[in-house]
């Protein structure tokens, strides 16, 4: 990768992960190479099939979106200069992966406080709750999701059996007002990347009927 101060600024995307209640960031992780492709999927919420005629056309909720897509991590650049890259140089893609993984994982503290609870005899013991992931995707798509899918397949490796290279999997479910509610920091950033999404749909084009090959509706 060229470093002249003429290279163009490349976007990344990435997943930040916010307090729930204050809406402070926590931890930023970056994907080092963007991914080829992006699948979103879109389930709608619709009144079903057995409803009266009249509800056709209605919706019960946003429609439910899931994400998925590929990225790459190496550490073979980083390498080359370790003097530059300590934490690389002496983990590899180990801190990266980590970062990953404690998406999908409560924290050691979190399972010793609930041992702990438990052996107090404590009856009724809340699920753990871990910060807010967001699904960064550019300016125009900022989105709280679930991770509901993570996969690694560690390809290299260094003398010392760190990861090297490394293809990662990430299954996502954007969470809505739906599953937030409003009052939520998650429901409020929704509310505002549906209302930049409807923004963006505004300047589509127009089309005509010509373009149909109509020229007018039955």
């Amino acid at each position: 990768m060229s470093g002249s101060p003429l290279a163009p600024h490349l976007t990344r995307g990435g997943i930040v992960q916010i307090d729930p209640r204050s809406g402070a960031a926590l931890r930023l992780i970056v994907l080092q190479y963007n991914p080829d492709t992006v699948t979103r999927t879109m389930q709608v919420k619709g009144v079903g099939e057995s409803a009266d005629r009249s509800e056709a056309l209605r919706l019960r909720g946003p429609a439910v979106e899931t994400i998925k897509l590929d990225a790459e991590l190496d550490a073979t650049d980083q390498l080359e200069t370790p003097e530059d890259h300590a934490a690389v140089a002496k983990n590899g893609l180990g801190p990266a992966l980590a970062a990953l993984e404690g998406m999908v994982n409560p924290t050691a503290a979190q399972l010793r406080r609930l041992d702990a609870l438990a052996g107090s005899g404590t009856l009724e013991i809340a699920p753990m709750e871990v910060p807010l992931p967001l699904f960064v995707w550019g300016a125009n798509r900022v989105v709280p999701v679930r991770v509901t899918e993570l996969s690694i397949t560690e390809e290299a490796f260094d003398r010392r059996l760190n990861p090297i290279r490394a293809k990662v999997g990430l299954g996502l479910r954007a969470l809505s007002v739906d599953d937030l509610g409003f009052a939520h920091r998650g429901g409020a950033i929704f509310m505002s990347a549906l209302a930049a999404r409807e923004a963006l749909a505004r300047q589509s084009p127009a089309g005509s009927l010509a373009q149909l090959g109509v020229d007018r509706l039955p």
